[in-house]
């Protein structure tokens, strides 16, 4: 689908951020990112196809190029939608994380989405929760060197 990310790894090609995380999780076990509590495993998996499958494939850049000019606004919509329905959810599954206080599957769709929240400047007052969540990862070593803005293929106008 010409898509990222995609990861060659292993003598094998993996596309689709969920597949590629799966993978990682299940041959990279350290640090993990799915809980061994089946609840919060299943909270965890939940909020990534909810940000993976619901939010980020509607504001796409193959989606907003059909859009054409109000592709601002199209994927202000779909991010406000998928957001008002994620805040509910984190209300209830948060501690410092998405779900508790490990780093996990969920939080590594987070961050990418919020940053597509900011690039199309959604409104992130109604969100206290996603933007806790937000800015406590990006306190992380981690989040910050791989932060959309920082990849090297972020066009100009988008690099930190």
């Amino acid at each position: 689908m010409k898509q990222v990310p995609t990861l060659k790894i292993d003598g094998i090609t993996l596309s689709q951020s969920l597949a590629i995380i799966h993978y990682l999780e299940e041959t990279r076990p350290n640090p993990r990112l799915l809980p061994q509590d089946p609840k919060k495993r299943a909270q965890v998996r939940m909020i990534a196809d909810h940000i993976a499958s619901g939010i980020q494939p509607l504001q796409n850049l193959g989606i907003l190029k059909q859009i054409g000019e109000r592709k601002t606004e199209w994927a202000q919509n779909c991010i406000a939608s998928g957001f008002q329905a994620l805040e509910q959810i984190l209300q209830h599954t948060a501690g410092c994380y998405c779900v508790g206080d490990e780093v996990s599957m969920a939080d590594l769709c987070l961050v990418p989405q919020v940053a597509n929240a900011e690039r199309f400047k959604v409104d992130m007052g109604p969100y206290p929760t996603i933007t806790r969540i937000n800015k406590a990862l990006l306190e992380l070593e981690a989040f910050k060197v791989s932060h959309p803005c920082r990849q090297p293929d972020t066009p100009a106008e988008l690099r930190a």
